[in-house]
């Protein structure tokens, strides 16, 4: 998810922006407060006011939408008072590479 965060950031602030460093951490944060809902829509009217074309704001929309489409499962302020590990998606995408290497290896390859 974070990534998703960083492209969006990356719409409106160079790569090296502390700007876009502050942008991630302000959605980031409240999207650990279990917000996720509340930040797509805004990140979808900061891209409309500056007139972006559909091309330059694909990643704010992908982001916006990943948000929306996946809120029942963003509950990370639920998962954290429980005590619970948040992964990033870079960790998830390795364990999931790493089981699926395991599992080729057995000679079982999943339904």
């Amino acid at each position: 998810m974070i990534e998703y965060l960083w492209k969006a950031a990356f719409v409106f602030y160079s790569h090296t922006s502390t700007q876009a460093e502050a942008w991630v951490s302000k959605r980031l944060q409240l999207i650990l407060q279990g917000k996720s809902s509340s930040v797509a829509p805004g990140m979808g009217r900061s891209a409309t006011l500056p007139k972006l074309t559909p091309q330059e704001r694909k990643p704010v929309d992908t982001c916006g939408k990943y948000l929306l489409n996946n809120a029942k499962y963003l509950k990370y302020n639920d998962y954290l008072k429980a005590g619970f590990l948040i992964a990033t998606g870079v960790i998830e995408g390795a364990c999931r590479q790493l089981i699926k290497d395991r599992m080729e290896s057995l000679g079982l390859d999943g339904p």
